[in-house]
């Protein structure tokens, strides 16, 4: 069947304001938002894109619509709410790496009820990706994602979910219900090693595929940071290891890494042809500042991967 979107993602678009220093009050202003800032991945990578979402009636609302559309992704579906305001969030450093402050409840995306017409472009996927945060942000954006994956598991289409818990906005105990439900309708699993040690309670990358699967993820690509990804399909696991780079900032790399694979996949690769792709572009990613800026192109990912031996 075709369809007219490779990847429709879900979730929330945020303003970021990154401290340029450790210890410095400058702080330059970006973009982020972790299934936003798949999609835009996914679409520097090729894909053809769309983003459900919804933003506030404000600038920061028409700054984010703006970034997307100079990405080529579709914004026809992304609702612009009357009285809301578009969350933003803040990340500082220091020795011991980045850490975010939201400032995001109550916003238009955390309010955002899904129309039919939202519910049809998800039908017109070939893949849904949505994360644990598009979970987190209000009750309300939980049941909209669950109704969403239902939508595209009837239209055909796949299911992609990076778990990106996030225990400033839910308690391990919500997080660990809610994320585990959604596994079990999960095709594709993008977890974080950090977040799925949290979620089961194992330490060992290969447990933790068995215990993911056994919860009813079909692929899970555990990103392993600097030990680099484990591809497991259930009946074949594969390890990839980082690339050796000098990071600057490795916000959104995860969700270059997921973009960058759902691209992959949906251009023919096979699963562990696109962990490496998306390894490679996410090492690239973090030799730049901020979540969206360094996201890369296809020319830059294919130099990288040619000098791989």
């Amino acid at each position: 069947m075709h369809k007219r979107f490779d990847i429709v993602a879900l979730g929330e678009g945020l303003v970021e304001f990154n401290q340029t220093r450790p210890d410095d009050p400058t702080y330059l202003q970006g973009f982020g938002g972790d299934t936003s800032n798949a999609a835009i991945a996914a679409a520097r990578a090729g894909a053809r894109t769309a983003y459900v979402s919804a933003v506030g009636d404000d600038h920061f609302g028409q700054m984010l619509i703006q970034l997307w559309l100079e990405n080529h992704i579709n914004t026809a579906q992304t609702a612009i709410i009357s009285g809301a305001y578009t969350g933003i969030y803040f990340v500082t450093h220091d020795t011991a790496g980045h850490e975010f402050n939201y400032r995001r409840a109550g916003s238009a995306a955390a309010q955002m009820v899904l129309t039919d017409e939202q519910l049809a472009c998800i039908g017109q996927a070939k893949i849904l990706h949505l994360s644990g945060i598009s979970l987190a942000i209000s009750q309300n954006a939980r049941s909209q994602c669950l109704r969403a994956i239902h939508a595209a598991r009837a239209a055909g289409a796949q299911m992609s979910f990076d778990s990106n818990l996030r225990l400033k906005l839910w308690s391990l105990t919500e997080a660990r219900e809610a994320i585990t439900e959604v596994m079990a309708l999960t095709d594709i699993f993008l977890p974080s090693m950090d977040d799925v040690a949290a979620l089961s309670g194992l330490q060992e990358p290969e447990k933790i595929t068995q215990w993911a699967h056994r919860l009813g993820a079909k692929t899970v690509v555990l990103k392993l940071g600097a030990d680099g990804v484990l591809v497991s399909t259930g009946q074949q696991q594969t390890r990839i290891p980082a690339l050796r780079v000098q990071a600057l900032d490795a916000t959104g790399a995860g969700d270059c890494f997921g973009g960058n694979l759902l691209a992959r996949l949906c251009q023919g690769d096979d699963v562990v042809q696109a962990a490496r792709y998306a390894n490679a572009a996410a090492a690239l990613a973090v030799q730049g500042f901020g979540a969206v800026a360094p996201l890369p192109y296809p020319q830059a990912v294919v130099a990288l991967l040619q000098t791989v031996h």
